[in-house]
C-alpha cells in the first residue's frame, strides 16, 4: 500500500525509519570500510599513496555515472526494489572485490569497489529522498539526523573489523616485508591479501540476504511527486527553476570531499607526521565518533530550538575554525583537529539533502540523481590532496582545499539555498 508524507501517521513512520536505519548501517560499514583499505591495498599491491587513492577514486566514481541511471531504475521498479537491487549489486561488488584483491589484480579490485559503489548509488538515490519526504520537509535534518547515527556507529565499527580481520601486525609486516627477498616478500603479500577474501564472502551473503528480506519487509512506497511538491511544479517548471538545487548539488560535491578527507584521508594525514600505521589504521574510527556526537547534537537541536540552514552555517564556519587549527598544530593535537571535523561535518549531509530538494514534486527523484552524483567530490578532492600533498608541505595542501570547501559550503547555508525559491 502507497503512503505519503501528506498521510503517513507518525506511528506508521517508525518501521520504515528503522528499516531506513538498518540500510544507512550497511552504507556506513561499506563506505567508512575505504579509509583502512587504502592502507590494505598499499601493502598488498606495492603501491604508492597517489596510487592507493585510486581506492577512492574507484568508489565514489561510481556515485557519478550511475545516480541518473539509478534515478530511471527506481522510475520504473519504485524505490522499495530499487533498494532490494543495489544491495544485490553490492553483493556482487563485494565477492569481486575479494576475488581480486585474492589475486593481487588491482585493476580488478578497484572495478570490484565501483561495482559495489555503483550499488550504493542506486540504495542512496532511493533512500536519501525516502526519508527526507517521510515527514515534514522542514524537519528532514532530524530524521537524516537518526539516519546519519546508524550510519556512523557502522563506520566507527568498519575500521576495527578490518583492522582485526586484516590489517593485524601491520607495522610488524611491513619490516619483514622490506626484509624479505623477492619470493618471500611475495608469498608474505600473497597470504597478507588473502586475508581479505573471507571477510568481503561474509559482506556479500549479508549483502544478499538484506536484499531479499527488503523485498519482503512491510516498507511502504512514498510518492515524491504529491509530498514534495511546490508553487513552480504546478506550473509544471523543469529543473533550470530551481537554481538553489544545482547550488546545491556543488555544495554536496565539496562536502563529501572533506568528509571523506576527514575520515579516510585522515590515516595518510597522520603518517605524514611519521606517526606508527599499527595506530593510524584506526584514525577514521576517531573520526566518525566524532561524527556520531555530531549527530546526536543535531538530533535534539533541529528544528526545535535551530533550522536546519542556520545549523549548517555553524557546522561551516567550525569547520573553517577546525582545518585552520590543524594547518598551525602538529602531531597527534592536529589529527585531532582533523578528527573533530567530523562533528563539524555531521550534519552538513542532513541539512544540505533536505535544502536543496525542497519542493522539486515530480522533480525529486532526478534531483535526488544529480545530488547523489555529488558524492564523486569524494573521489576528486582526496585525490587532489594525495596529488598535492607530492609537491607541497602535507599540512599546507590539507588547509588549501579544506577552508575553501567549507566556505562555499557556509555560502549555501545562509544564501545559495534560497536563489530562486520564492516559499
Amino acid at each position: 500500500m502507497a503512503a505519503t508524507a501528506a498521510n503517513t501517521s507518525v506511528p506508521g513512520r517508525h518501521a520504515p525509519m528503522l528499516v531506513i536505519g538498518l540500510l544507512f548501517f550497511i552504507f556506513g560499514f561499506v563506505t567508512w570500510m575505504n579509509g583502512p583499505l587504502i592502507q590494505f591495498v598499499e601493502l598488498a599491491f606495492e603501491l604508492d599513496t597517489v596510487n592507493a587513492f585510486l581506492v577512492l577514486m574507484a568508489f565514489y566514481l561510481s556515485y557519478f555515472f550511475l545516480a541518473l541511471p539509478a534515478a530511471a531504475i527506481l522510475r520504473r521498479t519504485g524505490m522499495k526494489r530499487g533498494m532490494a537491487i543495489g544491495l544485490f549489486v553490492m553483493a556482487l561488488g563485494a565477492l569481486a572485490f575479494g576475488q581480486f584483491a585474492v589475486q593481487r589484480w588491482y585493476p580488478g579490485a578497484l572495478g570490484g569497489l565501483f561495482v559495489i559503489g555503483a550499488g550504493l548509488a542506486l540504495l542512496q538515490t532511493a533512500a536519501n529522498p525516502y526519508i527526507s519526504i517521510l515527514g515534514p520537509i522542514e524537519s528532514a535534518a532530524q530524521r537524516i539526523a537518526f539516519m546519519g547515527i546508524c550510519n556512523k556507529v557502522a563506520g566507527i565499527l568498519a575500521p576495527f573489523a578490518l583492522g582485526m580481520f586484516v590489517l593485524h601486525g601491520l607495522g610488524d609486516l611491513k619490516a619483514q616485508v622490506q626484509a624479505a627477498d623477492p619470493a618471500a616478500r611475495n608469498a608474505l603479500l600473497d597470504a597478507f591479501a588473502a586475508r581479505v577474501h573471507l571477510p568481503y564472502l561474509g559482506m556479500a551473503l549479508v549483502l544478499a540476504a538484506l536484499g531479499t528480506w527488503i523485498v519482503r519487509s512491510p516498507l511502504p512506497e512514498v510518492r515524491a511527486a504529491e509530498a514534495n511538491a511546490s508553487a513552480a511544479q504546478a506550473r509544471g517548471a523543469g529543473l533550470r527553476a530551481y537554481p538553489h538545487l544545482w547550488l546545491g548539488v556543488l555544495c554536496l560535491f565539496l562536502y563529501v570531499g572533506v568528509e571523506v578527507m576527514a575520515g579516510d584521508a585522515i590515516g595518510t594525514y597522520g603518517r605524514g607526521f611519521g606517526l606508527p600505521p599499527d595506530e593510524t589504521k584506526f584514525f577514521t574510527s576517531f573520526t566518525l565518533s566524532a561524527m556520531l556526537a555530531g549527530y546526536v547534537a543535531g538530533l535534539v537541536a533541529i528544528p526545535r530550538h535551530v533550522s536546519q540552514s542556520r545549523y549548517l552555517a555553524g557546522s561551516a564556519a567550525l569547520g573553517v575554525l577546525l582545518a585552520l587549527g590543524a594547518y598551525f598544530t602538529s602531531g597527534y593535537v592536529s589529527v585531532g583537529m582533523v578528527a573533530a571535523l567530523g562533528f563539524a561535518n555531521a550534519m552538513m549531509w542532513p541539512a544540505i539533502f533536505p535544502l536543496a530538494i525542497k519542493g522539486l514534486g515530480r522533480l525529486t527523484e532526478i534531483g535526488s540523481a544529480l545530488l547523489i552524483m555529488g558524492i564523486a567530490g569524494g573521489a576528486l578532492v582526496p585525490q587532489t590532496f594525495a596529488i598535492l600533498r607530492e609537491h607541497v608541505d602535507f599540512q599546507f595542501a590539507f588547509a588549501a582545499i579544506m577552508v575553501p570547501c567549507y566556505l562555499y559550503i557556509l555560502y549555501y547555508a545562509v544564501l545559495g539555498h534560497r536563489v530562486g525559491r520564492t516559499d
